[in-house]
Parts: structure tokens; sequence; C-alpha cells
């Protein structure tokens, strides 16, 4: 008979990983990234269990968007007021705030529960080459890059 181990949260160990955006399809490097979040790839997954790595993005603003979307997609915000809506095409935000365009993909793909805020505070974004975080020594994830 098959026993199910569940792991406690100190016997938990974390790897920080660099995904290095130039070029890259949103939607493909936005999954990968959800998954190493949540920590799917590994043999001890469990879904009430933070037991995920660190992600750092380097060069968001060179993300690629299929098709028209950069003209199309449009990001939605409201105040809670009436007429306080606001509204952003995906083109605009990645010219403003880069970092925020990979960053609601992913927050997309998260569980909608108490965890989602512990996945995206392991999510680092910046928009250029370098970042502050060469001291985790993070390891440099390649994957292919279909649809362009």
């Amino acid at each position: 008979m098959n026993k199910t181990t569940l792991i406690a949260k100190k016997d938990v160990s974390t790897k920080w990983f660099l995904i290095d955006a130039k070029g890259l399809v949103l939607g493909r490097v936005a999954t990968k990234i959800a998954d190493k979040l949540r920590g799917k790839d590994k043999p001890y997954f469990s879904r009430d269990t933070d037991v995920g790595d660190f992600i750092i993005v380097i060069n968001a603003d060179k993300v690629h968007l299929t098709g028209k979307k950069l003209e199309n997609k449009i990001y939605y915000s409201h105040s809670g007021f009436p007429g306080g809506i606001k509204s952003i095409s995906a083109g605009e935000l990645l010219k403003k705030h880069p970092e925020e365009v990979i960053k609601k993909a992913v927050d997309g793909m998260l569980p909608k529960n108490k965890l989602r805020k512990k996945f995206i505070a392991k999510l680092k974004i910046y928009a250029g080459e370098s970042h502050p975080h060469t001291a985790q020594k993070p390891v440099e994830l390649k994957f292919e890059n279909r649809g362009i």
C-alpha cells in the first residue's frame, strides 16, 4: 500500500533562478514562471504548502507579445467609485512599466488563495540587464522560444 508523505516547511529547499525575457513570448514565459513559483516541478509538490523557488526576470522590457496584443489587449483597473475605471493598452504599459506586464500575466496564472501573495513575493522583475541578486547565485533557466 502506498503512503502519502507530506513535507514540512522546514524541509523545503529553495533555489534562485534567472530568466532572460529578451525576445521570449509573454504567455509562454509566464507559465514557466508560475510553475516554478508554485514548485510544480518538484517531486514533493503540495498544493497547500509553498514549496516554490525564487525567480529573477531580466530584460522585461524586451518581452514579445504575439499578434496585435500591443494595441488590442487592454488592462483595466477600478477605484471602486462611480466612474473610476481606468484602462491602458499592453503597448503603453510595456513602455511605462514593463515589469507590470509580466507580473500581471503570472499573477493571473497563480491560484486565487492565501498563498498567492507569497508566490508573487518570490518573483523579482527588472526592466534592464542588471539585478541586485548576484549574491544568491541564481541558475539561468533556458528554454526554447516557439511562437515568434
